[in-house]
């Protein structure tokens, strides 16, 4: 058995006949569904879980074709929020919950608290931008294409992965045959970026639950103006900017749980639960 971070044990939830893993960090406080971005998975969301306590219980899955989750038909977004909806609907948490996305998963949960209000009382959008003139990637995921999946031992799976290989090392997965997998698919990653049109306002601009946008004033994925845009044009929207680039989770962990569990603390009451 791996040994899961902190106080996380895994689960296994089954969707149209594939597993949707996820952890959960426990403890009594109310629900923060944290959705990781792409080629991560939900284990990254320790130290979140470690600094914001009792208060809040963190569930993170490993959303399709991620972590120890199965590959999935499609990657596109609807999707991705199906299956945020089914893991709600399962962990059952008596109302609506907060629901926070980097990157991919930031996309993810604004969708999720666009199509389903009901789920979704409060959203954390970290660096996960509304506009994209190059969905496909425009070149700078085009290493992917030529990325392995598998290899025959686990250095050989990280040699061939470059730079990369340091960070995904350590989450390489064995296959039961003999050798070893990527915690992600790069043609599932691809194509989840095809898929990704080239406006999100729209999406963006339909739910109503108080937001903050956590951004990462040099992040290449989303400029300052649009970050800006997004806070203005949305109401009830704050806004928490931190001196990283696209990764803000890794790159400043303390001032991200910071920001978050600011935010957190602020929400008005959770509403009444049912009996």
């Amino acid at each position: 058995m791996r040994h899961e971070p902190g106080n996380a044990t895994r689960h296994a939830l089954e969707i149209d006949g594939r597993t949707l893993s996820y952890l959960d960090f426990g403890g009594p406080g109310q629900l923060l569904l944290a959705l990781h971005g792409g080629m991560s998975e939900g284990a990254h969301f320790a130290d979140l879980a470690g600094a914001l306590g009792d208060a809040w219980r963190v569930v993170a899955p490993d959303q399709r074709g991620h972590g120890d989750s199965d590959r999935a038909p499609t990657h596109d977004r609807a999707g991705y929020v199906a299956d945020a909806v089914a893991l709600l609907e399962h962990l059952d948490p008596g109302g609506p919950v907060v629901v926070l996305g980097f990157s991919l998963g930031g996309l993810n949960a604004y969708h999720l608290a666009a199509d389903r209000p009901d789920l979704v009382r409060a959203l954390v959008d970290v660096d996960a931008g509304v506009e994209f003139p190059n969905p496909g990637g425009g070149g700078f995921f085009d290493f992917l294409a030529d990325l392995p999946y598998t290899a025959a031992t686990r250095e050989e799976l990280v040699a061939a992965c470059g730079a990369l290989g340091a960070g995904v090392g350590p989450f390489l997965r064995p296959l039961p045959g003999g050798g070893w997998r990527l915690p992600f698919h790069p043609g599932d990653v691809l194509a989840t970026l095809e898929r990704t049109s080239r406006s999100q306002w729209d999406v963006w601009l339909a739910s109503r639950c108080p937001a903050l946008l956590v951004h990462g004033l040099r992040s290449e994925a989303l400029p300052r103006e649009q970050a800006d845009a997004m806070v203005a044009r949305r109401p009830g929207t704050s806004y928490a900017g931190l001196d990283t680039e696209h990764f803000v989770p890794f790159q400043d962990p303390a001032g991200f749980a910071a920001a978050v569990g600011t935010f957190l603390a602020g929400l008005p009451a959770r509403p009444r639960e049912r009996p």
